[in-house]
């Protein structure tokens, strides 16, 4: 049993309400730890410390000495990596393979990549004649944002908050964590490698707790916040979008998506099924860049589904740890019901259920755990729920098309507008749809390839704004123009 406490200028306290919540594993639901919920009082104290840091040691560091330390938070993250990856695994139930070759690793080197960005990023300079015949000099200088509000989901916790406080603390920010209520462990245990090396007080905190009249709430209005960074859900992101709007505060939203894969019939069908497998069904489902909707033409149609059909059954749920796991379970109770809820509506509207559809059997010590089926539906209208609503789980609608300007008209006629694959082998083509296609980020025979000097973000109600080398500076600092005359 853990005692799972908020870090606020480098302590860690409970709160003054005496109110607590249960961090349980996904895979049996056995009860993990008691979290501390954090208040008002604990959210004004976590911004307080953010702010007065500002003004502390921290502020009075030069980039490289910012960059150092940061350096020093990834070589220490990797020194614990199977404390990370233990708090990971615990809080997700995901794969070990998948955790240790994608979560720990990406948690430390978005502190690395950031540190290595800032030490090279530039601003403009312009020389003007004055009108009196003298000269001037216009430049620019980077300063940081401030206080940032990090508000993280529960799919990839680590790596997704990094991937927000790397850059933040890159800059010369403070940041307040507020991580999500299902997954609170790896945020927490980052706060022991920040007093490890030497972080000063204030500069890294995380409250703990739910949406409103909680923690996300309380910080994400507070008036001493200066940004706000946010993934997960649209709903929840128009929430703080609409709190950013009460002293014109930024806002940095990845929000939900219904990605698509387009499969024409020149692919390479081998890389096609294999891609789309990982797209649909990795991390079960959970991965706001994964597949919901297949579309693959006609010629190759039935062929697609029957061979994604024998991989979705290769799948084997299971604990974490074992070598032959393929698939661990959603995260949480509520997220079971509300996927098992989008598979009900999917049979309900006519799918033909390829494979999956619900619970896959497991041994007893195992079945109070969140588990569902790799599933895969046919035959259903674009106006289904399960085609048009972000489900999150490892699932997928398949469609079959003719013609490409009929398979663009259809993947951009859908709300979001975060991620899609192409899978072709004429480059022409690829190129061409790629351009058509109303997403953030898309790829060409591939899926999760990310070089993290680019700029990832969504489209439409996918969200708002890019992170990603140099873009995330965009966010994370404020561009001043200084004009000297001489």
């Amino acid at each position: 049993m853990k005692e799972i406490k908020n870090f606020i200028n480098g302590e860690f306290v409970t709160n003054t309400s005496g109110k607590t919540f249960e961090d349980r594993n996904p895979v049996d639901n056995s009860l993990i730890g008691t979290i501390y919920e954090a208040g008002k009082p604990e959210a004004d104290a976590a911004v307080a410390a953010a702010k007065a840091a500002l003004k502390g040691p921290w502020g009075k560091l030069s980039v490289v000495e910012r960059v150092k330390m940061l350096d020093e938070v990834a070589k220490e993250i990797n020194r614990r990596f199977d404390d990370f990856l233990q708090a990971e695994i615990a809080d997700t139930g995901k794969p070990k393979h998948l955790a240790s070759h994608v979560d720990i690793p990406r948690g430390a080197a978005n502190f690395q990549i950031f540190a290595d960005t800032i030490k090279n990023m530039s601003t403009e300079s312009f020389e003007m004649r004055t009108p009196d015949g003298k000269t001037a000099l216009s430049y620019g200088v980077r300063v940081p944002r401030g206080v940032i509000a990090v508000v993280c989901p529960w799919n990839l916790p680590l790596l997704l908050m990094t991937w927000k406080a790397g850059p933040a603390l890159a800059c010369g920010n403070t940041v307040v964590i507020k991580p999500s209520e299902e997954t609170p462990l790896t945020a927490t245990l980052l706060g022991e490698v920040m007093n490890k090396v030497g972080v000063p007080k204030g500069v890294y905190n995380v409250v703990h707790g739910f949406g409103p009249d909680s923690a996300g709430a309380f910080l994400t209005s507070h008036p001493d916040v200066n940004g706000i960074t946010f993934t997960g859900e649209t709903r929840t992101g128009t929430a703080i979008m609409q709190a950013g709007a009460v002293g014109i505060r930024p806002v940095s939203l990845e929000l939900g998506g219904k990605n698509a894969a387009l499969v024409f019939a020149d692919c390479d069908f081998q890389v096609a099924v294999d891609t789309v497998t990982r797209s649909c069904f990795e991390n079960a489902g959970q991965v706001c860049l994964g597949t919901e909707r297949v579309y693959v033409q006609r010629p190759i149609f039935d062929k697609f589904v029957a061979a994604l059909k024998e991989k979705a059954e290769t799948m084997k749920p299971g604990r974490p740890f074992d070598e032959d796991t393929k698939i661990g379970p959603l995260v949480s109770k509520e997220h079971q019901r509300k996927v098992l809820s989008y598979y009900q509506k999917a049979k309900d509207e006519g799918a033909t259920i390829v494979t999956g559809g619900g619970i896959p059997e497991m041994p007893d010590e195992l079945k109070d755990g969140c588990w569902v089926q790799p599933t895969i539906w046919t035959g259903l209208p674009e106006t289904a729920s399960v085609v048009i609503e972000e489900v999150f789980g490892p699932c997928c609608h398949i469609s079959p098309f003719d013609t490409e300007e009929e398979v663009v008209e259809k993947v951009n006629n859908n709300a979001y507008g975060l991620a899609t694959s192409i899978y072709t082998q004429d480059i022409s083509r690829a190129n061409r749809v790629a351009k058509q296609i109303e997403v953030g980020l898309c790829w060409i025979n591939s899926w999760f390839l990310r070089d993290l000097r680019t700029p990832f973000g969504g489209s439409k109600q996918s969200g708002i704004g890019r992170e990603g080398g140099v873009h995330s500076f965009e966010f994370y600092t404020e561009l001043r123009n200084v004009m000297l005359k001489y």
